[in-house]
Formats: C-alpha cells, structure tokens, sequence
C-alpha cells in the first residue's frame, strides 16, 4: 500500500497506520546520546546579534561630573574556541582517493587522516547544492528550500534554492560570536536571478555571513577561463599562460588565512574552502595527467577490483563487506572495442590528473594554516565529495557537458577525435559513467542517486592536533551533513541562535557527533535519516536502510514515472556495509515500517511534491522561475556589461530574436567582441576579425557555425544587425540567419538546430569584450573590441 499524495500530515499518517505498523517519528533531538559533549559548551546569546551598547554608568551635565566612558569592546570568541578550516571537494566517490582505497594520489588526505580521523559512514543528498546548504546551516536540504541544485528550483517550499532567513549560516553564527568568515570557492547556495550586478545580495555569500568570498557562483567552471568574483566584485582575467583556478582558489586561501593572523592574531577564523575540482570539466594541467599514462588501461571492472582489495587492507571497509554488482545499464570493459578503451583509458587519466591536482593545492592551504600562530588549535575538516562521483558524462563520455544538461547524448567515435586535446582549454569535458561507478567502490550507483550509498557517501577526515589523540583511528558512527554545523558549534562553545537578525530560527536538524573524536566506540547519535533526490528515496533507520531507485543518472530525459510501482530495497547496514544484499522479500514487515517512516520524514521537511523531471527543470522560462528579463522583449546593453550571468541573460533558445549593434570602427582593420553569451560550451558571439563582420553560433561545443561578410566595414559608424527566424515546431529546431550593415545583407545561411534548454553552464553576456572562455577558437582572449559601441539591443520575438 502507497501513501496517497493528500496524505502528507504527520499526524494524519500516524492515525492511518495501524498499530503494527506505527513506527516512531524520530525528530533531531532524538538521535541525541546522552553522552558529554567534547568540550565544554559556551553559553553564547541565543539571540542575535547582541542588544546596541548602552552605556551604564551614571551621566552628568558634563563629561567632569560623569562616570567614565566605556566603549562597546568587540565581540569575542568562546575562550578556546579552534580555527576552522573546512575544506569540500566536489563530485568526488568513495573509492576515488588513495587514503579510502582508490586509485587517485592524495597525500594530502593521507597525511591529514595519519594525524586524525577517518569517517566511513558519513553521508551527503547525492547532489551538490543540496549538500551544501545542509552543510552551511545544519537543516535537510529540503528544509534549507534546496532540494535540488539552483538551475532547476521550481516553486514549492523545498525547491525554491531560496535559503530562508530562518536557516541562519554557521558562517553567519561564527561571525556574530567572534570569528572571522571566509568562503573560496564555489558557491552553489545564491539563486541564479539574483547573481548579477543588480543583487539582491543578500544571498550571495557575503549576505550569507562570510566576511570574505573569492570564487564563482554557478555549479561548475572553466579551471582555464573561469568567471570570478571577489566579494561583489568581477575578478579580471589572469594574464598568466599557466593560470589554473585550483591553484588560485588556494593562493587566495593561504593569503586570506595569514592576512588574518597578522591583524588579528588572538581572532579565530572559519576559512570554507570549496574548489571545483573534481567536477566537470576535468580540466588539469598536462604535466599532470602524464603522470598517470597507462595507469587505468585495465578498465573499470579491473579498477573496483583492485580498489575494494585496497579498502580492505586499509580497513575502511569491514572484512565482510561485498563488492557490489556494476550497476545496470552500465557496460563490462572486456565488451568494448580497442578504439573505446583507449579513448575511456585516457579520460580516466586525465581525471586522475584533476583529482591529484586538487589534492596537492588543499595541501598547500593545510600546510600554510599550519605554519600560523595557534595551528594547533586548528580544527581540519575535509570532506571528499558533496556527493559521489557524476555519471552526467553519460555511457559514452563527453566533450561538453551541457550536452547533458540540453539532453544529448553523445558518441565516443566524435569524442576520441579530441583525445589529444582531453582536460585542455578545448573542452568542457567529462569520463563515462562507468568510471564514476568505479570511484564509487564498493557501492552501487553514483551521483543523484540518493537511494543507494554511491550517491550519498562520501569519505571524511578530521584532524585537531590539540585535542584528537587517536592518531589515524577510523570512525563508523552514522553521520551526515547537516550533523557538521552542530558539532562545529559544540566544539566553538557556541550556542545555536533562536533567533537571528530578526528572524526565529528553525531547530538545528543535525546533531554533533564531536564526541567520537575523544571515544571512538561512542554510540551513534543520528538514529534517522531520509533521503530523497529526483524521486531516489531512502531512509535509515537503527542500522537498516531502505532505498527505492527511480531514474539512470546518466539519463537526462525522464517522462513518465508510477510512484506506486516504484520498487524498494532493504539492507541491513551494520552487517551489510556495501548494501550488496537486499532483505526486501526476506523481511517485508520491516521494509514496511520504514517506507512508511519515510513519507513522515517527507512531510516533516518539506519533500513533497515529488518531481521526477530532469533537463527540462533547467529552463527558467518553463519552469517560470523569477527572472530581471520576464515579460521584456527587447532589453539594451551599454559597454561595460561584463560577466552578466546566463540567468540575467536574454533567452534567446526555441523563439527568433534580432541583435542590434550601434557601433564605430576606427579603422578597416578593427578587432573585438561587440557581443557574445556563453563560450565554450556553448552559445554565441559577435565581433569583427580585422574589420569583417562575423557571427558564430557554438551548438553545445560540437559545431560553431559561422556566417562572416566577405568585405571589412568602412572607419565610421554601422547599424550591424544579425536577424534569426526560428523556424518553430518545438525546441530546439533551427531558422535562418540574415547579417546586415546599414540595412545591406553582408551574410546570410540557416541553421539547421540550436540550443533547446540552455545556452551556457556558467557564463553570460558580454558587451565590448570576452569574459570567460571563448565562443570560438580564432581569437585570443579578452579580445577586446578596439573601436567603439553606443549600444546592443536584444530583440525578442
């Protein structure tokens, strides 16, 4: 029997459950232990901020016959309260690095783990936005409203990504009970409408209590090119031919953590350190991925293999535990062809590049933080992945993942033509989906499948010389996200506010696990968990897991869905670590209670409505998402329009539009972008290439049609108008291109598709110049335009 959607009140289902069915409805504080925290705690305001100063002592006429003034003294720490430094990978699996058994270097985690803690049983939402709203605020992702990543919020309570005041931010909470807050790295909690230069920013990461952000607001980013923001502000492209963003997002780190120190030595500091790394593009310098050429041409059977032996010597997998069957749908390496696994070897190589890479730069940030006043007195948390490793490069692989996102497929006989070329500026690419179950080993399933522990369980290591003494001890209490806000404020002395800024606060939903790092055999704290993301369902309860799977997470294009048919699985976790062995049909009763337990937890955290559409939900329009461009049909921009993001953009996909370019050539050879949206991995731009007006259409990184004027333009002023004629019919059909110059047609031409569901992953629009990486590969960036623009005018039809 399946609940019915209108049966959603906790208190209506436990009045429809019969008496053998009942099970209890564990809230937060019930997975509390009554253990002894393992510090003291503070007793810091439960409301803040603080009340204004007010003097209290006796005022007289004057200043000679008043008690002395007394300033307001800044707001201090708890005494003793650590540094923070917590660091979150992205899209990574649990056997993906060495110090969990995988294949990629990390002597950084291996170093980290020897001097602290490894977490074997720590769990993520299997995607990342959700994964990191739980981590900034200690509430269900659906709690926190993120029930899914930003780009495809739709308007129900917890799928907006709008994070509500009421979820105040550990970053928010530290700042206001003095610490110093920053964030680098990727921000994937602000609303895409609200990501330009016109705000609101009250939800940017400065808005959301970090006194310093260095980073990019968008899922994923070009590590050659990327678009960054220092606090508000567009960070100019780097000059350097060597430049990489994980190296940058370090350096900033490090500088920011020792600015710290010089000014403020006695302040503690929260340093949120997020790189994009390992997410697509697995972009990596050379010098890299060489070092692991023929590393993987054993394929990926070959690689959990190997792997799952590695995870048992080192003992993060119990001795019993099974590896798991290769996931439906996914291909055996013996059965593919010599072109494939050379192509899929290479892909791999690359990847590991990437992963090494990261590894070696949070390194340095550690090492830094290490060297400063009160290092030991430095809490290190790194996590591994905000979920596991993304199958979104589909069976194939892929050069453009915004193939994935507009619901494309693609062929590897394309994507081993640019095998030389893989984890360079060419692309924005990304290996198989095979690969990402292999550094999911020894689970089944990876990333958005949340139904399944290769999608939500992630390796975590604890280090604090001052206070963690089991040096290299392993750590299997249940944990997840939302328990790292509460433990970070046991261990601070801090209290979590009632109310902030006004606004009360929701009960914090985790519950600190900071005893486990004095008592390894301390009992778990989190009794119950749910899970849910694009309808892949589970719910821990007591050592028993039941997972109900939905969709292929390399499959963007889901139509029809019967909840009631979906099938659940059982597994019993304390003797079954790798969910190798389903107990469904063996113990039914059970798998009853907790199916049941988890509609509760829905209805509790604002899961429902269930919603199983996937690329779709990418595109703002349909999904009427809030936008500064809704209902405008024509929008003008000026030069220094730079960096405007895809979400402030014109949307120019499934209609015909018109651009208008006033500008002035100074002379016959005049060079620039005028305008373009997108770049590499898709979109468009104009510009003139030694005075020759020319317009590219890059379809998704796989075809940049070109319509060029045969003739440069004359020094002076041109009305250059580019002219698209949608032929209709659906999304994604193509149309006619006209170009003209004062009203004369200089180029013209169709073309036959175009981008149905979204044109850029993480870049916009540009006026004069390129931010970003390019629409094409015949011009060098920031190919700044050398005449002069009055205005470019987008028309809408």
């Amino acid at each position: 029997m399946i609940l019915p959607a209108a049966l959603t009140a906790v208190g209506a289902l436990l009045g429809w459950l019969t008496a053998s069915e009942r099970v209890s409805v564990t809230r937060a504080e019930d997975n509390k232990a009554d253990t002894p925290p393992a510090v003291p705690t503070g007793s810091t305001p439960t409301i803040l901020p603080r009340p204004d100063f007010h003097f209290k002592g006796s005022v007289g006429r004057t200043y000679l016959d008043s008690d002395k003034a007394q300033f307001p003294q800044p707001v201090q720490a708890p005494k003793g309260a650590p540094n923070i430094v917590l660091i979150l990978l992205d899209d990574a699996g649990f056997g993906q690095f060495s110090t969990f058994g995988g294949g990629i270097p990390s002597p950084t985690m291996d170093k980290l783990a020897a001097e602290g803690l490894r977490y074997n049983r720590f769990h993520t939402t299997a995607l990342c936005s959700p994964t990191r709203a739980a981590l900034i605020t200690g509430r269900n992702h659906h709690s926190a409203a993120f029930g899914v990543i930003t780009e495809t919020a739709t308007g129900y309570d917890g799928y907006t990504c709008i994070l509500p005041k009421s979820c105040g931010t550990v970053g928010e909470v530290l700042r206001q009970n003095g610490y110093n807050t920053a964030w680098v790295g990727k921000n994937h909690n602000t609303p895409p409408w609200d990501t330009s230069d016109a705000g609101p920013f009250d939800r940017w990461a400065n808005g959301l209590g970090f006194d310093y952000f260095y980073g990019f607001n968008a899922g994923d980013m070009n590590h050659w090119n990327p678009v960054l923001y220092e606090n508000r502000n567009l960070v100019p492209a780097s000059t350097d031919p060597n430049y990489h963003m994980t190296e940058d997002l370090a350096d900033k780190s490090i500088a920011w953590a020792r600015k710290m120190k010089s000014i403020a030595p006695d302040k503690p500091f929260f340093l949120y350190v997020a790189p994009g790394a390992t997410h697509a593009p697995h972009h990596a310098p050379k010098e890299w991925i060489e070092k692991f050429k023929g590393k993987f041409d054993g394929g990926w059977d070959k690689y959990r293999e190997e792997t799952f032996a590695r995870q048992k010597k080192l003992g993060v997998v119990p001795e019993s535990t099974k590896l798991t069957e290769r996931s439906h749908g996914l291909p055996a390496w013996d059965g593919l062809n010599a072109d494939q696994k050379k192509l899929y070897a290479r892909m791999m190589e690359v990847f590991c590049g990437y992963g090494a890479h990261v590894d070696h730069h949070m390194g340095r940030v550690i090492d830094a933080v290490k060297q400063l006043p009160g290092a030991d007195n430095t809490l290190f948390v790194y996590i591994a992945g905000d979920n596991g490793s993304s199958a979104e490069g589909g069976i194939e692989g892929s050069l453009c993942e915004n193939m994935f996102f507009n619901g494309f497929p693609e062929k590897w006989q394309d994507n081993i033509k640019a095998i030389d070329e893989l984890g360079g500026p060419k692309h924005f690419n990304h290996f198989p989906s095979s690969w990402a179950h292999a550094m999911d080993t020894p689970f089944q399933w990876t990333k958005q499948v949340a139904s399944h522990f290769g999608g939500t369980r992630n390796p975590m290591i604890v280090s604090w010389p001052a206070k963690i003494k089991d040096k290299g001890g392993l750590r299997s209490q249940f944990t997840h996200t939302i328990d790292i806000v509460p433990t970070l404020y046991e261990v601070c002395g801090i209290t979590a506010p009632r109310a902030l800024n006004g606004i009360e606060q929701k009960p914090i939903e985790g519950t600190s696990f900071a005893i486990t790092f004095t008592d390894g055999k301390a009992p778990e704290h989190r009794k119950t968990q749910y899970f849910e993301l694009g309808v892949n369902r589970g719910i821990y309860q007591d050592g028993w897991m039941a997972s109900a799977r939905s969709f292929e997470p390399w499959n963007p294009n889901r139509d029809k869905f019967d909840l009631d048919k979906q099938k659940w699985e059982l597994y019993n976790i304390n003797e079954d670590f790798s969910q190798a062995n389903d107990l469904a049909a063996k113990n039914p009763e059970r798998l009853r209670q907790l199916q049941d337990l988890w509609w509760v937890e829905a209805s509790k955290y604002n899961v429902l409505p269930l919603d199983w559409r996937a690329a779709i939900r990418m595109n703002a329009e349909a999904m009427g998402r809030p936008s500064l461009i809704r209902g405008r049909k024509s929008m003008t921009y000026y030069p220094g329009t730079i960096g405007l993001p895809d979400a402030a953009s014109p949307p120019m996909t499934n209609k015909s539009w018109t651009i208008t370019a006033e500008i002035e050539a100074t002379d016959d050879k005049t060079n620039g972008m005028i305008v373009t949206h997108g770049g590499l991995e898709g979109g468009y731009g104009l510009y003139l290439r030694d005075g020759v007006p020319t317009f590219v259409y890059n379809f998704l990184g796989t075809e940049r049609k070109t319509f060029a004027a045969k003739d440069a333009l004359p020094k002076g002023k041109t009305k250059l108008v580019v002219d698209f004629k949608y032929d209709g019919g659906g999304m994604g059909k193509g149309g006619a291109i006209t170009v003209t110059a004062n009203g004369k047609a200089i180029a013209e031409g169709r073309l036959e598709k175009t981008i149905p569901i979204q044109m850029s992953l993480g870049e916009g629009l540009d006026i004069g110049m390129d931010v970003g990486s390019p629409v094409d590969f015949t011009y060098k960036l920031p190919f700044k335009f050398t005449g002069t623009i009055e205005k470019v005018t987008v028309d809408l039809k």
